[in-house]
């Protein structure tokens, strides 16, 4: 998904180097993924992966990679899967859809081939039939950035194909600092309502993303199980939560222009609490396993989140 960025007068008096969740933003910069990937790789559910991995059909797999970006999640879980594998790698940005086909492993678990191809396009122009031969559709980091209609339209059409979905990710808000600061509170909740905002008549999901997803799938039958799968990171993380800290005090002014004038000492602050290998921060994530009533293995799922 792609729209406006944003620049507040932050940056006209620091080095904001910002990475908001807004399309079109450096969200979507390869630098940023890559920054981001080894986080995102130790964040997601391996559970997840194994309740659904004895129940995947086709020969070869088809795995649909919405939102591929520079394509972390296939990186991730193609070997973890075994046999022959093709990953549809789909995203709106040409040059992530080069970088994603170009970095997918080339061998499954068990050495068998992976291969991909791409699709550039929108996922809300995104049926049941563009599904069809599907053996599980995948995203990662993606849901948030829908809207209500969006998402309630893919897990309509991953249902009505029979496909599982494995959608990783998502953004639960309220990320925890430690040790803490006094503003730590007012720039979470001004980022996580930043995280909502509308976007040329989209109002995006943000933290709202993964209840949204079970309810949708729920409502359609399927069976859904989540895990939390949260970002851990500390001072061996530097460089991401430096980039990490500037993107959401950025976003946290622009949501909240008045809190601008308290952003730099509270950067400085969170800054140096790293440098000294003291803080500590926690984002929050929802992984969500989707198996409508085609794709459902019997007597092996972990507990149902209903």
């Amino acid at each position: 998904m792609r729209g406006r960025g944003t620049r507040t007068a932050l940056t006209r008096t620091a080095e904001w180097d910002a990475r908001l969740s807004t399309p079109g933003s450096p969200v979507c910069a390869p630098g940023w993924l890559a920054l981001r990937e080894p986080a995102d790789a130790a964040a997601r559910s391996v559970e997840l992966v194994d309740a659904v991995r004895p129940h995947l059909t086709g020969h070869p797999l088809v795995l649909r990679d919405l939102g591929c970006g520079s394509g972390s999640m296939g990186r991730w879980l193609a070997p973890r899967l075994s046999g022959p594998q093709t990953w549809v790698l789909h995203d709106r940005d040409p040059e992530l859809l080069e970088i994603a086909a170009s970095g997918l492993p080339t061998t499954a678990a068990d050495g068998a081939p992976v291969t991909a191809r791409t699709e550039q396009g929108d996922l809300a122009e995104l049926r049941a039939a563009h599904l069809a031969g599907t053996s599980l559709v995948t995203a990662s980091a993606l849901l948030d950035l829908l809207t209500v209609d969006e998402l309630d339209a893919l897990a309509d059409a991953c249902v009505t194909a029979g496909c599982a979905a494995l959608l990783t990710l998502s953004v639960t808000g309220g990320a925890r600092l430690t040790p803490s600061d006094p503003s730590d509170v007012a720039f979470a909740a001004a980022f996580d309502a930043h995280q909502r905002r509308t976007v040329d008549g989209r109002r995006l999901l943000g933290p709202d993303a993964g209840a949204v997803a079970v309810a949708a799938f729920d409502r359609r039958g399927a069976t859904v199980v989540t895990r939390p799968s949260p970002w851990l990171l500390d001072a061996a993380h530097k460089d991401l939560v430096e980039e990490w800290l500037r993107g959401w005090i950025a976003a946290a002014c622009d949501e909240r222009p008045e809190l601008e004038e308290h952003a730099a000492g509270y950067l400085h602050r969170r800054l140096d609490a790293l440098a000294a290998g003291r803080l500590r921060v926690t984002v929050g994530h929802l992984d969500v396993l989707a198996l409508p009533e085609t794709a459902r293995p019997q007597n092996t799922l972990p507990e149902v989140t209903r």
